[in-house]
């Protein structure tokens, strides 16, 4: 990902960019990040990158080793997000908000919870509803009932029980700049998924849209996922 490759931005209503670099490797995504926000400077306006990635699973800066069940033939590539091993493949929607905190004037928690109702909203225009589990970031979906139903009642001695994980967050905060950021499964082979414990948590079932009888494109998908990004993140009018 070098200059000659940069794809042409189109401009959101607030002033940010998208770009859509289309299939990318990650280590080429990640390094391309860190240049970019490392260079840019207080005016530099926010940027939304749209992007699928070949096989690979990530370690978060916490990750453990054991997390990794077995590998194969999929690479594994430190990162420096938080959180612990995912895994990124084709149908799946990947974008990265690379955008200005101070800016927005509020701090991590409070981006984490937009980033999450960014996608809880994004599902909800594809008729799934999404939710949140405490302490565990990231969007589930009651499994026995997409389309109707949220966290199921009543006490929970495995608060994962019943659930699958259809959206992955990871964070990186540098000079209150943000990069990494949400993935959402739309159309994928779910397999690497049982290869790993997905974000540390094992036996945890992975889905994605077409599993769940939902069949849309990633570009349906990511047109949706970066208008409520871009919603969410825009700063604040000014007088």
């Amino acid at each position: 990902m070098n200059h000659r490759t940069v794809p042409v931005a189109s401009a959101l209503s607030g002033g940010a960019l998208v770009r859509a670099w289309g299939l990318v490797p990650y280590d080429e995504t990640f390094a391309a990040m860190q240049a970019f926000t490392a260079a840019r400077g207080p005016d530099t306006p926010d940027e939304f990158w749209w992007v699928a990635h070949p096989p690979v699973f990530t370690q978060g800066v916490a990750g453990k080793a054991e997390h990794v069940l077995g590998a194969g033939d999929i690479p594994v590539v430190q990162s420096n997000r938080g959180g612990q091993v995912t895994y990124h493949g084709p149908g799946q929607v990947v974008v990265y908000p690379l955008v200005d905190l101070r800016r927005l004037g509020i701090y991590v928690k409070e981006y984490v919870f937009r980033l999450e109702a960014a996608v809880i909203q994004t599902l909800e225009r594809f008729g799934v509803i999404g939710f949140r589990v405490e302490s565990a970031p990231g969007i589930y979906v009651n499994l026995a009932d997409p389309l109707n139903a949220g966290l199921p009642a009543g006490p929970r001695q495995d608060p994962f029980a019943g659930l699958g994980k259809i959206s992955a967050l990871g964070i990186k905060v540098s000079n209150h700049c943000t990069y990494h950021g949400v993935s959402l499964n739309v159309a994928m082979d779910l397999e690497p998924f049982h290869r790993i414990n997905p974000c540390g948590y094992a036996g945890l079932a992975t889905v994605d849209l077409a599993t769940l009888g939902v069949h849309v494109t990633p570009e349906a998908v990511a047109a949706v996922l970066i208008e409520r990004l871009a919603a969410h993140l825009s700063p604040p009018a000014t007088a």
